[in-house]
């Protein structure tokens, strides 16, 4: 069930609150404490060429709409074809609306699969989404609301079996994050959001759908590279993503018995509404330098990886794996 919008406006609000306190603190180092540019020719190794370095220098306000990208993320994967893999399945992906989420239901329909997507206010996106879902000859639901809370959790799962007959995937997606220069920089609210939001959804959304999967159903859980190694301004970011693998491997164990696979992607940079919602216009600009591929992925090269570990022809002797899918040798 869609939740009332005072309940997601509030939600985003809180979001955008803590991102203009973050602004502000960030508008007030010098210049000479800003970041350095760093120049590097991106490596391809595709198809097809992806966007290199400097990025489009731009700030977006929380949530963070795609629609509102000046470059929009690659996700269609043409070269990509469907063989049936998940033909007659239900997906639901949280954080379905954009990004990597948005790439994910693209390929699913592609593979077979009706999908639903659960997103938070983002409706524009959601809207965005569900038309290339369709256009792929699949059908497509999506719900707003919160994450963090069980109960819509709860309603947003019984609505989509109620709708489709039955749940087979389940991907764990939405996510929240803010930089943070300082540990002291972090509220105890702030912190209670970010975890709330990035593994208390997951549980919520994976204990609301158990009842309803079978012998053959997967999770998938959406961790990063940050949860392999940290990230010095992403503090709380990378414990929930730490905590998220955890979670991956200790549910895969749990649910072993019951036929149902549990495993976790862990990318690196992707170029999503996610992160220029975070970073300064100055900083996104080298989104991704830091990779040994010195630029960030699109989500069509993170999504197929989803199908993989989605498709029981694919996949079916692996569970409780992190993939990373980092852009960088050995990570």
């Amino acid at each position: 069930m869609t939740q009332p919008n005072n309940i997601t406006e509030s939600v985003a609000h809180l979001h955008k609150s803590v991102q203009k306190t973050q602004d502000e603190r960030d508008a007030s180092v010098s210049d000479g404490q800003k970041t350095k540019e760093k120049t590097s020719a991106p490596v391809q190794t595709g198809a097809r060429d992806y966007p290199g370095l400097p990025l489009p220098s731009q700030h977006l306000d929380k949530p963070g709409l795609e629609a509102e990208m000046g470059l929009k993320p690659q996700f269609m994967a043409p070269d990509y074809r469907g063989s049936g893999k998940l033909a007659g399945l239900v997906a639901i992906i949280t954080g379905g609306d954009s990004g990597i989420g948005r790439a994910v239901a693209v390929l699913y329909a592609r593979e077979g699969a009706d999908v639903a997507i659960i997103y938070l206010n983002e409706d524009q996106d959601a809207i965005d989404t569900q038309r290339h879902v369709e256009a792929e000859g699949q059908s497509c639901m999506s719900i707003s609301g919160d994450v963090r809370d069980p109960e819509f959790c709860r309603r947003a799962v019984g609505q989509v079996h109620d709708y489709f007959g039955h749940i087979d995937i389940l991907v764990n997606n939405a996510g929240f994050q803010e930089h943070a220069d300082s540990l002291l920089d972090l509220t105890e609210e702030r912190f209670d959001l970010t975890m709330k939001t990035n593994v208390y959804g997951y549980f919520h959304m994976a204990k609301s759908v158990l009842p309803y999967l079978k012998r053959g159903a997967a999770i998938i859980n959406t961790g990063s590279v940050t949860g392999l190694k940290g990230n010095k301004d992403l503090l709380d970011y990378s414990t929930t993503k730490g905590a998220i693998h955890a979670f991956t491997m200790a549910l895969a164990s749990n649910l072993l018995p019951q036929g149902i696979r549990v495993n976790a992607v862990a990318p690196g940079p992707v170029w999503t509404p996610l992160n220029p919602a975070d970073k300064s216009a100055e900083k996104i600009a080298q989104f991704g330098d830091t990779t040994d591929m010195h630029r960030p992925a699109q989500p069509e090269e993170i999504s197929p990886a989803y199908v993989f570990l989605a498709s029981a022809v694919c996949s079916s002797y692996i569970t409780g794996i992190v993939l990373p899918i980092t852009g960088s040798v050995g990570e």
